[in-house]
């Protein structure tokens, strides 16, 4: 299998394969996603897959109702917890961006429907044929991002959101020729 040259690692490889540009439209993965992807701003995204599980237990699964309920004392559990990036403003990012999801949801019913809207509800196909032509960000990443921090979002940057949009499927970036670019098509 030729698959995109930046799938080194086995959790590069499974997350290739499995998850990344495949359409995800449950507002529990699309919470999940944005804060991994919140998490991982400044750092690599293989060490956001290498602690995921150690997340994921640190963060009550990524049940945003449970974390927009998070206290002090459950922040100082957080910057001690060995998966957790030690980094207070990206802890304080989780509960406002939790309670952000919630009247997103409110709004417009569930944030699957918020987000899609963006791209009237239909993936985006790039046709990369290299790893250099996949961007860092697009326009439409600078106008999601613009508007979700408009309704108090936090570590939502153009970049961030692009990575974002490939993690939830909104943007199929696989290369040509990898097995998974028809795949995600489908």
């Amino acid at each position: 299998m030729k698959r995109c040259g930046w799938a080194k690692t086995p959790e590069e490889i499974k997350y290739h394969d499995h998850h990344w540009c495949r359409l995800h439209h449950d507002d529990h993965t699309l919470f999940e996603m944005l804060i991994l992807e919140g998490l991982q701003a400044g750092l690599s995204w293989r060490l956001i897959l290498e602690r995921w599980d150690g997340l994921q237990e640190a963060l009550d699964h990524f049940d945003y109702k449970l974390i927009a309920e998070y206290d002090d004392s459950k922040k100082a559990e957080l910057l001690v917890h060995p998966a957790m990036i030690k980094n207070r403003r990206k802890i304080d990012a989780l509960i406002t961006n939790a309670k952000a999801f919630i009247e997103v949801q409110k709004e417009f019913g569930s944030f699957d429907t918020y987000i899609w809207q963006f791209c009237n509800h239909q993936p985006i196909i790039n046709h990369w044929t290299t790893l250099e032509e996949v961007p860092a960000f697009t326009p439409l990443s600078k106008e999601i991002s613009k508007d979700l921090k408009k309704r108090g979002f936090k570590f939502v940057g153009e970049t961030i959101i692009y990575s974002y949009m490939q993690s939830i499927g909104m943007v199929n970036d696989h290369l040509v020729d990898c097995p998974c670019f028809k795949e995600c098509q489908q």
